[in-house]
Parts: structure tokens; C-alpha cells; sequence
């Protein structure tokens, strides 16, 4: 469980994790030694597990980004899984309900590159069909 304080300083560290404890202080009208200390806390129990790199919209505006469901054979699906992950081009991962069983989010360069990944992954063992959907426009991204 964590406190609403601990709730906005995630949701200014998920904005900037790069701002500086002085500046979330002063968002959250705490001390500096308050918010290193509830980061430490956050990060020593698992709620931060680390900090990740946006690209931004000069380089993402160059890439094609594709949601490709993916039907797995069940006695398949670990392998399948470790497979996918082996293919730097699948950015996410997500097991899912109903008639497909994954759903990755896929990102490549060019429309060229992003057709050899969905065959690639058309071709995984354990993969029984796909089906994908090409990314036209990102309204927003939290």
C-alpha cells in the first residue's frame, strides 16, 4: 500500500525520472531527505523496479509500430515466449484473454523491416497465427 504522496511522486517521476529530488520536493512540498528516502523506500520494495529511456519524436516519428496478436500452441508457449523475446524488434509482450493468446507490440524501422519481424514471428515454432495491426497515429502515451 502507498500513500497519495507516494502516488504523485511516481506520476512526476513516470513525466521526467530524470528530474531532480529538489525539484519533486518542491512539487510535493517535502523535504529533499523526504523524497530520497520514500524513492529508496519505493525502489527497496519493488514498486520502482528502474528507470527507462522515451525516445523521442524525432526518432519515433520514423518508426512503424505494429500490435500483432498471436495464437500460440499451448505446449508451445514458454518457448514461444523466450523466442519472441530473443527478437529485439518486439518492444512488449502481453498475455492476453480471448481468441489469441499474445498480443506484442512490434517496432521497426521501415515498412520493410517491420514485414520481415511478422514473418519472423509468423515463423516461431509454436506459433499457430497472427494477426496484426499497423499503428497509423499515436493520439498519446503515458
Amino acid at each position: 500500500m502507498i500513500s497519495p504522496q507516494d502516488q504523485k511522486l511516481l506520476m512526476l517521476l513516470r513525466q521526467n525520472a530524470r528530474t531532480s529530488v529538489s525539484d519533486l520536493a518542491r512539487s510535493l512540498g517535502l523535504s529533499r531527505s523526504t523524497v530520497q528516502n520514500r524513492i529508496a523506500r519505493l525502489e527497496a520494495s519493488g514498486v520502482i523496479q528502474g528507470y527507462s529511456l522515451e525516445v523521442g519524436r524525432a526518432y519515433s516519428e520514423n518508426q512503424v509500430e505494429a500490435h500483432v496478436s498471436i495464437k500460440v500452441r499451448q505446449k508451445l508457449t514458454a518457448r514461444t515466449n523466450t523466442a519472441l523475446e530473443q527478437i529485439h524488434h518486439v518492444a512488449q509482450l502481453f498475455s492476453v484473454s480471448g481468441e489469441y493468446d499474445l498480443i506484442a507490440i512490434v517496432q521497426a524501422q521501415s515498412l520493410e523491416e517491420l514485414s520481415a519481424v511478422l514473418d519472423e514471428i509468423g515463423n516461431l515454432e509454436g506459433v499457430e497465427r497472427t494477426n496484426s495491426a499497423v499503428v497509423l497515429e499515436t493520439k498519446f502515451r503515458r
